[in-house]
């Protein structure tokens, strides 16, 4: 009986996914129906301009928002992880946490209006124009990875033996160099899980970018959505064929990574 319910519910969660998938190969025009076996919107897709500038923005952006929220996160996650109880770790461990169980309107609009006041700040006390755009986009896309980065760089690290670390001072390794040649390589599984998640979360984010991108600063999330708007084409099942094998390759590498890392530790 469990299994059954198993196969029901991931028939319920991946069939329409696949049968988006499977319709990217149709030769058809209507974009949900069979007519034969054949790549050309896969050719199409490749050699629609507007499209392809909107994906190497979103890689752009996917892969500085994900260096940006590991690095934040990685600290995050060692603090409360190695810090022990400090005044305030509580609070502090929610604020990290809470892009994790926010919703995304709810934190785009935040991050919007943070946007709109220090680009106020910004003109009035030094004369810049900050106009939103790809860097904010980037910005608010690291304020979400980070929350998840550190979760992962924290759950590596709480269950890390301390004695390892303790071991390499004994024998007279400074602070940083037991760091750099016991800690990282130990934790680099986490970090790279954490990037790889983070980089899949900004590259296929719509909600958030919608609220904190401007003119120059069309992602192909959002690009697809308006486009939608008007009616489906059979690209657009090309594309999502791509991108899902993209964020399953990534999610799977990340659970890969951590997998090692755990057996290592």
């Amino acid at each position: 009986m469990r299994r059954v319910g198993l196969v029901l519910g991931l028939s319920f969660l991946w069939l329409p996914i696949l049968l988006l998938v499977g319709y990217a190969f149709s030769a058809d025009r209507i974009p949900f129906q069979w007519g034969g076996f054949s790549l050309r919107w896969f050719a199409a897709l490749a050699a629609n301009e507007r499209m392809l500038e909107a994906a190497w923005l979103s890689l752009r952006v996917a892969s500085g928002a994900a260096t940006l929220a590991v690095l934040l996160g990685g600290m995050t996650g060692w603090v409360l992880a190695r810090h022990g109880p400090f005044r305030g770790r509580a609070l502090f461990g929610a604020l990290a946490g809470a892009p994790l169980v926010l919703p995304e309107v709810v934190t785009g609009l935040s991050l919007l209006l943070l946007f709109v006041v220090l680009q106020g700040w910004a003109e009035v006390a030094f004369g810049w124009v900050l106009d939103r755009g790809a860097a904010t986009v980037l910005l608010a896309h690291a304020t979400v990875g980070m929350a998840y980065a550190a979760v992962v760089v924290q759950a590596r690290l709480t269950g890390m033996d301390p004695a390892l670390e303790e071991a390499a001072a004994d024998l007279g390794a400074a602070p940083f160099t037991a760091f750099r040649t016991v800690t990282l390589p130990l934790i680099a599984p986490a970090l790279i899980a954490g990037w790889l998640l983070a980089f899949t979360l900004s590259l296929d984010d719509v909600v958030v970018a919608s609220f904190v991108s401007g003119p120059a600063g069309t992602t192909l999330p959002m690009l697809v959505f308006s486009q939608l708007r008007v009616g489906l084409t059979p690209e657009i099942n090309a594309l999502a064929a791509i991108i899902l094998a993209i964020a399953a390759t990534a999610l799977g590498l990340a659970g890969l990574l951590l997998g090692r890392g755990d057996r290592r530790g």
